[in-house]
C-alpha cells in the first residue's frame, strides 16, 4: 500500500523504510500484542478451524488492550479499561507535558491571512465564544467533519478534490449454526483473521458480540428470530470486508452533512465471492446451516447448494455495514491532485495540517487506526523538528486508577476539539526518551 501511494500519488515521505521508526513507535505506545488463542474465543477457533483443513492463510489478530480478560463487548466500550483508546494513553500523557485541552468547543472558523493560519474560532457548548491564536493548527475532525471544515473556511480546495474520494471498507457478515457450543459472546469478538484472499481485496475477520448485537442484525424476523436467538449459544458469526474501488464524497448542503455511496460492481463481485468463500470455510469446519447476507438467500442447509453460482448483486441485494471512512482530504504531492501534501500540510497553506483518516489517501484493506496514528505521530515529530523515533523501552502502562479517571473524564464529553489528539501528540514526542 505504502509503495502504491508513493507511485500514485508523490508521497515518498511516507515509504515503508520511513515510516517503520513511527509504527514501532505507536505500536509500543498502546501496547499492541496478538490476541492469545485462550481469548480469541470459540467464535475465532472455528474459522481457524475451517481456514486450517482448506490451508488457507489466517492469524490472530494484534491488538492494543494491555490486561484483556475478553469480555467480548469492545463496541459498547470496555468494561475493564483495558482497551488502549486515546483517552487513556495520548491525553493523559498529553496533559502531563503541558497540552491543555477544551471539551465541549466546537471549531467553526479558521482565521487565515495570506494563507497562514492565525487564530482558531470554536462555540462552546453553553454558548459562549472560544478564540485560541496559533501557530500551527491540526485538524483531525474525521474524515466526515475535516472536509467540511476545511471546505467552510476556503482552505484545502483548490485541486477539487475535498470531499471527494470517500472510501468506506464495505462489510457484511455470514453466519453458521454448529451443534457444539461457540457461544460468540465470550472472547475477543475481533480476533482472528484470514487474508488468503487479500490479492482479491477480500478479508475476513471476527464479528462476534453478545445477543443483542446479534438479535438487531439477523436477516429473520418472528418465530425463526426467535428460534435462532435461542440457539445463540450455537450460532458462529465472521465478517467480510472488501477493500473497496467504490468512492463517495461528503458535502454539506443548508447546513446539513451529506454522504454519498454507490457500490460498484466490481465491489459487489468481491462480496458475492467473500460470501461464498466464508459459507465454504463454515462447512469445512462442521456447520448445520449458514446463513447468507443476502435477500432471497438467507439460509443454506448443505453445502453442496451454490445459490449465488452464477449470480450478479447489486448493493440492494446485500447486508451491508460500513466503519473505516477515509480519503476525503487525501494526500498527493500534487497540489492539483490532493488537498494536503507528503507532510499532511494543506496544500496553499503555511501552517494548516491535517492528522485524521481524511488524509489516507486509498482503502488500506485493514484496520487504518495504526496507521491514522502512525501518520500523526510523524507530523508531531516533523512539528517539532525531532528525527523518527528509535528503539525504546516499552512505554509504562497507565495506572489503572488513573485509566479509570481518565476514560470518566473523556465519557464526560464526546467531543474533543479537533486539535487535542494533535497537541496531546507534539505534547508526548517533545518528552525525553527515557
Amino acid at each position: 500500500v505504502l509503495e502504491r501511494w508513493g507511485d500514485d500519488h508523490g508521497l515518498e515521505a511516507m515509504a515503508p523504510e520511513l515510516l517503520r521508526p513511527h509504527f514501532e513507535h505507536v505500536e509500543r505506545e498502546v501496547g499492541v500484542a496478538k490476541v492469545t488463542p485462550e481469548l480469541a474465543g470459540r467464535n475465532a477457533a472455528v474459522v481457524k478451524r475451517g481456514a486450517d483443513a482448506l490451508g488457507w492463510s489466517g492469524d490472530y489478530l494484534r491488538r492494543n488492550a494491555r490486561g484483556c480478560v475478553g469480555s467480548g463487548v469492545c463496541v459498547f466500550g470496555c468494561p475493564t479499561s483495558a482497551k488502549q483508546h486515546t483517552g487513556i494513553t495520548y491525553v493523559p500523557k498529553g496533559w502531563d507535558a503541558g497540552a491543555t485541552t477544551y471539551t465541549g468547543a466546537r471549531a467553526r472558523e479558521i482565521v487565515t491571512r495570506n494563507g497562514r493560519a492565525e487564530r482558531v474560532i470554536a462555540s462552546t457548548a453553553g454558548g459562549g465564544t472560544l478564540r485560541v491564536e496559533c501557530k500551527t493548527v491540526v485538524v483531525a475532525c474525521g474524515a466526515i467533519h475535516t472536509a467540511l471544515l476545511l471546505a467552510r473556511n476556503g482552505l484545502g480546495g483548490g485541486s477539487g478534490e475535498l470531499g471527494e474520494n470517500l472510501a468506506i471498507h464495505p462489510c457484511s457478515a455470514v453466519r453458521a449454526l454448529f451443534e457444539e457450543e461457540i457461544d460468540m459472546a465470550r472472547g475477543v469478538p475481533q480476533s482472528y483473521y484470514v487474508d488468503e484472499f487479500a490479492g482479491e481485496r477480500i478479508m475476513f475477520e471476527g464479528a462476534a458480540g453478545p445477543p443483542d448485537y446479534l438479535a438487531s442484525t439477523l436477516p429473520f424476523n418472528r418465530e425463526r428470530h426467535r428460534e435462532l436467538m435461542l440457539d445463540f449459544k450455537h450460532l458462529a458469526q465472521f465478517g467480510v470486508m472488501v477493500s473497496d474501488r467504490s468512492r463517495g464524497r461528503v458535502r454539506e448542503r443548508l447546513g446539513r452533512t451529506t454522504i454519498e455511496y454507490n457500490l460498484v460492481p466490481e465491489d459487489a463481485e468481491a462480496f458475492r465471492r467473500g460470501i461464498e468463500l466464508l459459507a465454504d470455510l463454515y462447512w469445512e469446519a462442521g456447520a448445520k446451516r449458514v446463513f447468507l447476507p443476502v435477500s432471497g438467500v438467507k439460509e443454506m442447509h448443505g453445502r453442496d447448494s451454490r445459490p449465488l453460482q452464477g449470480r450478479t448483486l447489486r448493493a440492494r441485494d446485500l447486508t451491508l455495514m460500513a466503519f473505516h471512512p477515509l480519503g476525503t482530504a487525501r494526500a498527493d504531492a500534487r497540489p492539483d491532485h490532493g488537498v494536503v501534501d507528503e507532510g499532511l500540510r494543506v496544500h496553499g497553506t503555511d501552517n494548516v495540517y491535517v492528522a485524521d483518516a481524511s488524509a489516507i489517501p486509498s482503502s488500506l484493506g485493514v484496520n487504518p487506526q495504526l496507521t491514522i496514528a502512525t501518520l500523526a505521530t510523524r507530523l508531531a515529530f516533523q512539528l517539532l523538528g525531532r528525527d523518527a523515533p528509535g528503539d525504546e523501552p516499552e512505554s509504562e502502562t497507565v495506572p489503572r486508577a488513573r485509566q479509570l479517571d481518565s476514560a470518566r473524564a473523556i465519557s464526560r464529553s464526546n467531543t474533543l476539539s479537533g486539535n487535542t489528539r494533535a497537541s496531546a501528540a507534539r505534547a508526548l514526542a517533545s518528552r525525553p526518551t527515557r
